[in-house]
């Protein structure tokens, strides 16, 4: 028996399927259900009552799933309440996308600092798989990513907010329809070592257009600049948090079928800084949310 099992069991409890527990604990279903056989097996028990569609816990199972949030708290505290600081002192770093580092991690991070000046922030850009290997090997604490097809095993991803790609071009064009200005227009790449730019990649062929391509960048904000310059259009999130000072393009929205990002909060499930890194998860969801409601105030709240 294991922590992770435990956490695999406890996610089927709150999501009620095997399916969507295993979207939590970053398995597949069929991971799941090989994960609880193993920790029944362990037991001596049976969890689960077998003859219903969905998974129903049997009373003893119940009780497991109480006792198994307490022994999870208790795993995920040990380090910090040993160090005295309840976990929220020292130096978090962070691996953060080129995206996000003039909307959503200052304001983030400015966030975390004033209720928590005490924890010490050192920040790193890159791209996601650079981040996310740099976080298996130890060498970060957490990284703000896109999420990859494959995660590393102990590798939790907590997710932030979905980011559909948008085309941007400049304010003085008058065509606005997104094809007909990639079939025609100089086309600006976003980066394709970038899982967003193999992701804009792959939607531009299976759309079977030839992009005139002129330039290829990994910055968003020179992106932009070059956009607004009227150098071409290009293709880009649709930033959950937008820098204030963000340049004016006109932003056209790609269809139903606009290729989405799901940004997200990557570290090692076996992490001794969980409460500092709960806080600052905690910090970044808010200030997406209020983003959220500036642009749109009918939205409700939750996560």
């Amino acid at each position: 028996m294991t922590i992770r099992l435990l956490r695999t069991l406890v996610a089927i409890a709150d999501t009620k399927t095997f399916s969507e527990a295993g979207k939590v604990v970053n398995v597949t279903h069929a991971a799941v259900s090989q994960q609880m056989q193993a920790l029944e097996s362990d037991l001596g028990i049976a969890l689960f009552n077998r003859s219903t569609r969905t998974p129903e816990l049997t009373p003893v199972g119940r009780q497991i799933v109480a006792k198994a949030r307490q022994l999870i708290a208790d795993y995920d505290n040990l380090v910090p309440s040993v160090l005295g600081d309840g976990g929220l002192g020292g130096v978090i770093t962070l691996g953060v996308l080129r995206t996000t580092l003039t909307g959503l991690t200052p304001k983030a991070m400015a966030a975390l600092k004033t209720k928590y000046p005490q924890i010490g922030l050192h920040i790193r850009p890159g791209l996601t798989g650079t981040i996310l290997a740099e976080v298996e090997r130890g060498n970060l604490d957490a990284g703000i990513i896109t999420k990859p097809t494959q995660l590393p095993v102990d590798v939790v991803f907590r997710e932030l907010a979905e980011e559909p790609m948008q085309l941007i071009a400049s304010l003085e064009e008058a065509e606005a329809d997104p094809l007909t200005l990639l079939a025609t227009r100089p086309f600006i790449r976003f980066n394709r070592r970038a899982v967003v730019g193999a992701m804009i990649d792959s939607w531009i062929l299976s759309k079977r257009i030839a992009v005139n391509e002129t330039m290829e960048l990994d910055s968003p904000e020179a992106i932009t600049s070059m956009v607004h310059a009227n150098l071409g259009v290009s293709i880009v999130p649709h930033l959950a948090v937008r820098p204030a000072d963000a340049v004016p393009v006109k932003a056209i929205g790609l269809g139903p079928d606009a290729p989405r990002r799901t940004l997200g909060l990557v570290y090692q499930e076996r992490q001794i800084k969980t409460r500092a890194l709960d806080e600052l998860y905690d910090a970044l969801i808010s200030v997406i949310d209020a983003a959220r409601h500036r642009s749109d105030p009918s939205v409700s709240s939750g996560t």
